[in-house]
């Protein structure tokens, strides 16, 4: 990798604020969803049960979903800025992107739901497409990987009776581990995370056409890059609220029709009908995505953006905060911690969480006063670079 002088960049602080949103999103669903401890004991109070379909109804699939796009986004900045110094950057991304699956890996032994190794991994795919120079092919491609081509592949080979097809998911059979609910090791938990825990992870993104949405939705976000979606916010403000209009109505029609559309498919062919329903409710969590994504951007571009813009700083941070979260909150409700995966309440887990991030917040807030990148972004940049001369106080 040739040398490459690391200075500092200008933010584009509407897609800032956009990943800070996103990153509220996701944590707004791990604290009702206890960081994977709730599914060993869902609730039936129907009080408790609305705000947690309210919370997974709105940001569940959808903020990580986010994520992805914004992922894709940035991969196009970083690509182009060099490119435009005439350095290609390919192999040092490849680089940067074994960093943070390290980075994730480690991660991982915390918290089995770390997200950061499948981006990583998922990274390494959308490289070969930077090359494409039609933005129409690429939002084409993208948009081919969002339609779950394998899970039609398999719908068909199941609707045919091929038994490989009509086998069950294997994510069905996971349970949440004991040593995780009752075990008072860390080093046990640790154990549980790599061994049980990391397969499932990759189990279920396989499965669950997580995969094939973050690839999709990455190219998506590069093809948004390409033309300055984010950089020249007065050239799109219709294409915005066209777009936040036809997905919101395809979100509620969905929503409401989601079941009806299930059924279309015969309850006779094992896996016809769960194949089905995986599909319809993927598609609905991408329209709810496009939603809040669009419906964000109308208001940061226009009347809210002083109150949005918020968020800003956060989400310049967002590898420093996702990474802080868990290791805050996976003691509070793990059994090697204060263990309250069994007693803390829906609601309570929503309001801790929502006090939790302002305090995140305003963190972000004050450490950019004196720093130019949050510390885990600082030291993934410097890994990047394999040099210890990122600027990172602010002068």
């Amino acid at each position: 990798m040739a040398a490459v002088k690391p200075d500092f960049v200008p933010r584009m602080e509407g897609l800032d604020a956009l990943r800070g949103f996103a990153l509220f999103g996701l944590f707004i669903v791990h604290m009702p969803e206890l960081f994977e401890l709730y599914w060993a004991h869902p609730v039936t109070d129907p009080t408790q049960l609305l705000w947690h379909d309210t919370i997974f109804t709105i940001f569940a699939g959808k903020a990580f979903a986010l994520l992805a796009l914004c992922f894709g986004v940035s991969f196009f900045i970083i690509m182009d800025r060099s490119a435009k110094r005439g350095q290609d950057f390919s192999v040092r991304f490849v680089w940067r992107l074994v960093v943070l699956g390290v980075i994730g890996l480690l991660h991982g032994l915390w918290y089995r739901g770390d997200i950061l190794e499948v981006l990583a991994v998922m990274g390494l795919f959308i490289i070969p497409f930077y090359r494409l120079k039609s933005n129409g092919l690429v939002l084409a491609i993208g948009t081919f990987f969002l339609l779950q081509p394998w899970m039609i592949f398999q719908l068909v080979n199941a609707l045919n009776g091929a038994e490989w097809a009509n086998k069950p998911f294997g994510f069905w059979s996971g349970t949440i581990p004991e040593a995780y609910l009752t075990g008072k090791s860390f080093m046990e938990t640790v154990r549980m995370n790599w061994v049980d825990g990391h397969p499932f992870k990759w189990l279920f993104m396989l499965e669950s056409g997580r995969v094939s949405q973050i690839l999709g939705l990455s190219l998506i976000g590069m093809a948004l890059g390409r033309i300055d979606f984010f950089g020249q916010p007065d050239k799109f403000v219709r294409t915005r609220i066209i777009s936040f209009l036809i997905a919101a109505v395809l979100a509620v029609v969905l929503f409401f029709q989601k079941d009806k559309l299930s059924g279309l498919m015969p309850d006779t062919v094992a896996m016809a009908r769960p194949l089905w329903s995986s599909m319809v409710a993927s598609w609905f969590d991408l329209s709810v995505m496009f939603t809040l994504m669009m419906g964000f951007l109308v208001l940061y571009f226009s009347f809210a953006h002083k109150v949005l813009n918020l968020l800003a700083p956060a989400g310049r941070m967002t590898l420093t905060l996702y990474i802080l979260q868990s290791i805050v909150f996976v003691p509070v409700f793990y059994s090697f911690g204060l263990g309250l995966h069994a007693t803390m309440s829906q609601s309570t887990a929503v309001l801790i969480g929502l006090a939790a991030f302002a305090v995140q917040v305003v963190f972000a807030h004050l450490w950019f006063k004196a720093f130019l990148y949050g510390p885990l972004e600082w030291v993934w940049r410097a890994a990047t670079y394999l040099t210890l001369k990122v600027p990172f106080l602010r002068k």
